[in-house]
C-alpha cells in the first residue's frame, strides 16, 4: 500500500527539529507523526512563515522556527487553521490543506511547558487542563532485584498476543485519553516502527492451573538510541491489579532497558496520579525536573 503524499511535510520536519533543538522538547508526539506519514488526509494543516499549525481530530499542534519567533507568526497560524476551512488552497508561500474538524472541544499540548505556548494560549481561549511529567532514572543507580510472583512469567512478545495484549491494554486504560483507543491496526503500526523490538514488550502470563496461558499484564518499552530507553506502557488486566504485578513488570522492563546499555531510563505519568508518582519516585528511583512538564490546553466548543 502506497503512503499519501505530503508536499508539506518536509517543512514541517525542518520546524519540529529546528523547535526541538532550541526548546529540548519535540513540539510533536508519536500518534501526530504517525497520521502525518501514513494518513495525512487526514490532518488540517497551515504552513507559512517559518511555522506550521495542524488540527488532526481535536488536537491542535503548532510551532515556530526559532529565528522567526516572536513577530506573531504562531497566532497567524492558529487563526487561520481554526478558521475551519474545508477545502485545499494554496496562496504564495501559505499552503492549508487537509482534514481535522474545528466543531466542538479543542486540545493542545505545550511540550515542556513553553512560555510562549502559554501566552498564546490564554490569548485565544484555551485553559490549562492536564499536566503529564517526565521522570527519568540514570541506569548507573542499582535497581532492586527482581522477583516474579509465583505463577507468573514473564516473557517476550509472540505474534500470538496481539489478541489478549489488545484486550488487556483495553480494559487497563479503558478511561484514558489516548491509550485506551489503541485497537489492532495502531498496534501493527507501531510495531512496524524502526524502535520496535519484540523482547523489549514484556508479556506476564499466568502459569497457575486453570488460568495458565492467561496475559495478565505486560511492559512495553522503548529504546529511543544508544543512550536513552522509555517505559513506554505499562498495562495491568484489572482482574489482576492490586497485586503488586504493575511494579514487578516496570522492574522487569527496567532491568531489560539497563541490560541493553542506556545511560537514561524516561517515563512519562500523569502529574495528579500520586500513588503512580510515588512508586517511580521512592520504589525505583525515578525523579521530576520542572522543565520536564508537558502541558495540555483545552477550549470547549461555542
Amino acid at each position: 500500500m502506497s503512503t499519501p503524499d505530503l508536499p508539506d511535510l518536509p517543512e514541517i520536519t525542518r520546524i519540529a527539529s529546528a523547535a526541538e533543538a532550541e526548546d529540548g522538547a519535540a513540539p510533536l508526539d508519536e500518534a501526530t507523526w504517525m497520521e502525518l506519514r501514513s494518513r495525512p488526509e487526514r490532518v488540517r494543516h497551515v504552513v507559512a512563515d517559518g511555522g506550521f499549525a495542524l488540527l488532526t481530530g481535536s488536537l491542535v499542534s503548532l510551532a515556530v522556527a526559532p529565528d522567526v519567533r516572536r513577530r506573531g507568526v504562531g497566532g497567524r497560524l492558529l487563526g487561520e487553521l481554526l478558521e475551519g476551512v474545508s477545502t485545499s488552497s494554496t496562496n504564495g508561500d501559505r499552503s492549508t490543506n487537509g482534514g481535522g474538524s474545528t466543531d466542538g472541544e479543542l486540545e493542545a499540548w505545550s511540550h515542556a511547558d513553553h512560555p510562549g505556548a502559554r501566552v498564546l494560549a490564554e490569548r485565544s481561549g484555551f485553559e490549562r487542563a492536564r499536566e503529564l511529567w517526565v521522570m527519568r532514572r540514570p541506569t548507573s543507580e542499582p535497581l532492586p532485584d527482581l522477583e516474579v510472583p509465583e505463577g507468573v512469567t514473564i516473557r517476550g512478545y509472540r505474534d500470538e498476543d496481539a489478541e489478549a495484549l489488545l484486550a488487556v491494554n483495553a480494559a487497563a486504560f479503558a478511561d484514558h485519553p489516548e491509550q485506551g483507543a489503541m485497537d489492532a491496526d495502531n498496534l501493527a503500526e507501531r510495531m512496524a516502527e524502526p524502535w520496535f523490538d519484540p523482547a523489549g514488550l514484556l508479556i506476564a502470563e499466568s502459569t497457575d492451573g486453570a488460568g495458565a496461558g492467561e496475559v495478565l499484564g505486560f511492559h512495553w518499552t522503548k529504546q529511543h538510541d544508544d543512550t536513552t530507553g522509555e517505559v513506554y506502557v505499562v498495562g495491568v488486566s484489572p482482574a489482576a491489579q492490586g497485586s503488586g504485578l504493575g511494579r514487578v513488570l516496570t522492574l522487569a522492563g527496567l532491568h531489560h532497558l539497563t541490560g541493553l546499555g542506556v545511560g537514561e531510563i524516561l517515563l512519562y505519568v500523569e502529574s495528579d496520579n500520586a500513588p503512580a508518582v510515588r512508586v517511580y519516585r521512592d520504589k525505583l528511583g525515578f525523579t521530576h525536573a520542572s522543565a520536564d512538564t508537558h502541558v495540555m490546553y483545552r477550549r470547549s466548543g461555542d
